[in-house]
């Protein structure tokens, strides 16, 4: 049975990540940029790493959870990175979003050496890490898959293989899809309740569950009438995502006028200062008239 994990990147759902692993009995080794992050969960179990060599040669499952395709690229393929020092067998598992032509390189380049990786981006946001219940989109080899998959299930309730590396990238692209346009319809719909004069509470409360319903509507909307903008998940990291899912769409010549709206109206709300405000910040686009 693996035991040793290491997990890379502790921000607002790596934090809630590693925690669940402790609490299922799992050994954590932890790293983060800002180490003030990483140390804050040595008071819950967890091993501090200054370097990431030093963290990979350590683990058995090498995770990994950061912002931007960037930093993937940094951490797995610089000299002092996880590819050129993890242990012969590890397991690399990347939850971040990113770009599905990276997650392809990495799994070769982690063959090469003798490693397996799978690239494993999820949903459900800061309350789903939090919960133990991600969605976990998985690429990679099945076998791979099947290895780690008790160590997922600490982690989601809804976790599915995809087939080959890259799959689970292209997968959360159509997630973030889904979530772009249905974002402004929240938004909207919030706004609109507001300009009507109706009690806004009452409004989500009947709409929740027939066919608006929705995880954003649910979960967000609340955080907007609380006038709640902290991030579950940062409006910069938004915007990446969507630049990936364009950019991708287009190489398919798949035309995605919902998406292209999206980016429009959040990169304009983003040069006001917003990009670290979480997304359903957007609302306030609408009732301030920003």
């Amino acid at each position: 049975m693996l035991k040793k994990i290491g997990f890379i990147g502790t921000g607002v759902m790596g934090s809630s990540m590693v925690k669940n692993l402790l609490k299922a009995g799992y050994e954590v080794h932890v790293f983060n940029r800002t180490k003030e992050k990483a140390a804050a969960l040595t008071e819950f179990g967890a091993i501090l790493h200054k370097e990431i060599s030093t963290l990979v040669k350590s683990c058995e499952v090498i995770m990994t959870m950061v912002g931007f395709p960037s930093d993937v690229s940094e951490i797995y393929f610089s000299e002092v990175g996880i590819i050129k020092n993890a242990n012969k067998n590890a397991i690399l598992i990347d939850f971040t979003t990113s770009t599905p032509s990276l997650a392809v390189d990495i799994y070769n380049k982690a063959k090469e050496v003798g490693l397996s990786s799978l690239d494993a981006p999820v949903t459900g946001g800061d309350i789903g890490a939090r919960d133990g219940k991600l969605a976990i989109l998985v690429g990679g080899d099945e076998s791979t898959f099947n290895e780690v998959y008790p160590i997922l299930n600490v982690l989601g309730n809804n976790i599915i293989y995809h087939g080959e590396a890259g799959n689970g990238q292209h997968v959360k692209m159509c997630n973030q899809i889904t979530i772009a346009s249905n974002m402004l319809g929240v938004c909207e719909a919030m706004a609109y309740a507001k300009f009507a004069g109706l009690d806004q509470d009452k409004v989500l409360q009947s709409i929740s569950t027939g066919a608006a319903g929705s995880w954003s509507l649910t979960n967000l909307a609340p955080k907007m009438l609380k006038e709640d903008f902290k991030p579950g998940f940062y409006i910069k990291h938004f915007l990446k995502d969507v630049g990936i899912a364009i950019n991708e769409a287009e190489k398919m010549g798949l035309e995605t006028p919902g998406l292209s709206l999206s980016k429009q109206l959040y990169e304009d709300f983003a040069s006001q200062g917003e990009e670290n405000s979480g997304t359903q910040a957007l609302y306030k686009k609408y009732v301030n008239k920003l």
